[in-house]
């Protein structure tokens, strides 16, 4: 997982001292890792469901020949794991299928639907990578030239200087720049999930602390920089960053069920109930509704599992960004992950078991913990979990798992 999702379990541990209404240990030293681990399986009553939109409910599992290594993990995510429900959804050449396990609701214990919609996280940064990107390619933004040609004056304070730092720094996490989520005011967050929240005064909150090193002379994920590149491409395009989302990315592709929500705590459609834990033996706590202002650019956006299966094939496949820049974009810097991922503009590789690389993003915002990956050769996989921060090292471990299993079905048997 990346340090984007440590951060939230940080957030919600450190309410426990604080004396937080919601808070949630942080039980994940695997949590800084990125989305590809070596894993062991896990356990719940399993649901299937037909990949068809129309399918109203999950139903309960049985005995079956097809995918039984993603049974076998989703079952564990829901039962031994912990997590209330789960879902992977497939893509390959040949079509799709959407495997669930557990409940959406743990009052009603409805099942956790194939077509659910659910709060995505970091897994919004590629998106906006690749707005920027675009703008790239029209010779409207270049990756290489400071930050202030774009926001001037904006990036100042405690030696953080954005006439040092490039439009491709703070999309690779090379920047510099402390991440904002280390410095969120408690009561803020937890004891009001519905506040708003300004996204300057985010970016300010990370600019009050010195840079993490020397521009371009490491590597420190930091949801800072997709705030100041949401703030760019407004800058740039007059337009806010989720108008630009929509109209660029969402609307060619017919991404029916993705959504940039703004102010907005709601999810619509079908989607599961979104928990944390607050402890190692507390009850779940809903934060099904939140302001995603909180995450803005870095992590706000609602999807699908079959629509960011979409988004990823498109992506890798060349119909939203033009070669020079998806080249750009997959240029990556190892990230100092043990199973060698390393990190492009908003989009992460990681080898596979079965050869070859996943690319793709993992995400982790209050109630839902994500990720996505897909091959070039067009294997999409994306999976979720409904309980997040609080969720266990196992989760963790299962959750990158299944991406991994998912991935290479098929082709030369996964490493033991």
């Amino acid at each position: 997982m990346t340090p984007y999702q440590r951060a939230w379990g940080a957030l919600l541990a450190l309410a426990v001292t604080a004396g937080g209404t919601a808070c949630a240990r942080t039980d994940d030293t695997s949590a800084r890792q990125n989305a590809a681990h070596d894993i062991a399986a896990h356990a719940t009553a399993a649901h299937v469901l037909a990949a068809h939109a129309t399918a109203a409910h999950a139903i309960a599992a049985h005995a079956t020949t097809d995918h039984p290594r993603l049974r076998a993990l989703l079952h564990r995510l829901t039962t031994k794991d912990g997590g209330p429900g789960a879902l992977v959804s497939l893509r390959d050449q040949s079509g799709g299928t959407v495997l669930t396990s557990g409940v959406a609701d743990v009052e009603s214990r409805a099942p956790v639907r194939g077509d659910s919609r659910f709060r995505i996280g970091s897994m919004t940064k590629p998106f906006v990578a690749t707005v920027v990107l675009q703008l790239v390619g029209e010779g409207r933004v270049a990756l290489d030239v400071p930050v202030e040609r774009y926001l001037p004056g904006v990036v100042r304070g405690h030696g953080n200087d954005g006439r040092r730092i490039t439009v491709r720094q703070l999309l690779q996490h090379t920047s510099g720049i402390p991440d904002y989520l280390d410095d969120l005011k408690l009561e803020d967050v937890l004891g009001d999930p519905l506040a708003h929240h300004d996204t300057r005064d985010l970016v300010n909150l990370a600019l009050a602390h010195r840079p993490t090193f020397e521009p371009g002379t490491g590597w420190s994920y930091s949801s800072t920089g997709y705030l100041l590149a949401g703030l760019l491409i407004e800058r740039v395009t007059g337009h806010p960053y989720g108008d630009e989302i929509r109209r660029r990315v969402i609307t060619p592709l017919g991404l029916r069920r993705t959504s940039v929500p703004g102010d907005s705590p709601k999810i619509g459609g079908p989607h599961p109930r979104g928990y944390a834990r607050p402890g190692k033996d507390a009850p779940l706590k809903d934060f099904t509704a939140i302001n995603p202002t909180l995450a803005g650019p870095s992590g706000s956006m609602i999807s699908s599992g079959a629509d960011f299966n979409r988004f990823l094939g498109a992506l890798l496949g060349g119909k939203l960004l033009r070669p020079a820049e998806l080249h750009q974009m997959m240029r990556t810097r190892p990230t100092g992950s043990p199973d060698g991922g390393a990190y492009g503009l908003g989009l992460e590789s990681h080898p596979l078991p079965c050869g070859g690389l996943a690319w793709g993003h993992d995400g982790g915002i209050l109630g839902y913990q994500t990720t996505g990956a897909a091959t070039v050769d067009g294997r999409r996989a994306t999976v979720m979990v409904n309980v997040y921060p609080g969720e266990t090292a196992a989760q963790d471990n299962d959750l990158t798992s299944a991406v991994r299993t998912a991935l290479c079905e098929g082709r030369e048997e996964l490493a033991k």
